[in-house]
């Protein structure tokens, strides 16, 4: 592995065994995360992104959900392998993770400062007035107006803003070597999308730290993205540079999900909508699982998954039209 990479996932195989059978919403996911970098993950809702940032951390449902297979090498030491007490120690200071709603992750009936002295005391134990002078400054880091004032309120008194800032300081406050950011801005409105995804940029720049960006908005991965992985069905079907990626989409649902951006000063009245559904994670094709709703499908496409083809420059996309003739 690669010094500069922090997080390696080789083929991760995540199964939710149910009554009605096998779901396999991560099957056979990998990507790399270098320290400083930012990949964002993109697709569809119900493709298996909350899935993999859930697995990376260990939090799948217990008895419900299971990684059955692959590897999540975090500076080159296997945490799937390692012990639910290590895990804990790993959770916060090397890995943390920014959940999608403030309103639930947040524990309604202790104050703001009780849930980040928790956190850091955890990994930086130490006198209570140490513990509370820095989550004082993570407050204070995420740009939280009155920070020794939040310290003693709760939840409810906080706006989404508020709230969302909070959850950011948590996760920010052991100085984690990598961030799982989860739609972070879906409960917040425009404006303060923007301001949340500026400060996020800074820290992130600040500290070096690297980003896993869980998001369905191309325009926040091009504002805050290196990289960029489109996920369909359980797996990755195109990963490259941002900007390659979109000035140049090889695979057929990367293609439709730009097409669907709605532009500025486009004049057309209707926008562009992919047909059909995604597939049954409990039955899944043998094939290209974006098939069935392709305009490009051939016979091949059925019959077997298609590998991942180079385009160029780190660019892969996985479609059988970019086979080369032999």
């Amino acid at each position: 592995m690669s010094d500069d990479i922090v997080l390696d996932v080789h083929d991760l195989h995540t199964h939710f065994f149910l009554r009605r059978g096998v779901v396999k919403a991560v099957d056979g996911v990998s990507f790399s995360l270098r320290r400083g970098e930012v990949l964002g993950l993109v697709g569809e809702s119900g493709c298996g992104k909350s899935v993999t940032a859930l697995s990376l951390l260990r939090l799948l449902p217990k008895g419900a959900a299971r990684t059955v297979q692959g590897e999540i090498e975090l500076e080159g030491e296997d945490i799937l392998k390692t012990s639910d007490r290590e895990m804990r120690q790993i959770r916060g200071r090397k890995i943390a993770m920014i959940l999608q709603d403030p309103q639930t992750s947040l524990n309604p009936v202790f104050s703001i400062g009780n849930q980040l002295r928790e956190t850091i005391a955890k990994h930086f134990p130490g006198p209570g007035g140490t513990v509370t002078q820095r989550a004082i400054e993570a407050l204070r880091n995420v740009r939280l107006a009155a920070p020794e004032q939040r310290m003693d309120q709760y939840p409810h008194q906080l706006s989404g803003g508020m709230k969302q800032r909070v959850v950011g300081a948590i996760a920010i406050s052991c100085e984690p070597l990598v961030m799982i950011a989860d739609e972070p801005t879906t409960a917040l409105d425009v404006t303060i999308q923007l301001q949340y995804l500026n400060l996020l940029k800074e820290l992130q720049e600040a500290s070096n730290m690297a980003i896993l960006f869980i998001t369905h908005d191309f325009g926040v991965v091009a504002k805050m993205c290196d990289h960029v992985a489109v996920m369909y069905a359980g797996r990755i079907v195109e990963r490259g540079p941002v900007r390659q990626v979109f000035d140049n989409p090889t695979h057929p649902y990367t293609q439709a999900l730009i097409a669907s951006v709605p532009k500025m000063g486009d004049q057309r009245g209707r926008l562009h909508t992919i047909e059909g559904q995604p597939p049954e994670f409990s039955d899944l094709p043998v094939g290209c699982r974006f098939a069935p709703r392709c305009a490009f499908v051939e016979d091949k496409c059925l019959s077997t998954y298609p590998t991942d083809f180079s385009v160029g420059n780190g660019h892969t996309s996985a479609c059988w039209k970019l086979e080369k003739p032999e």
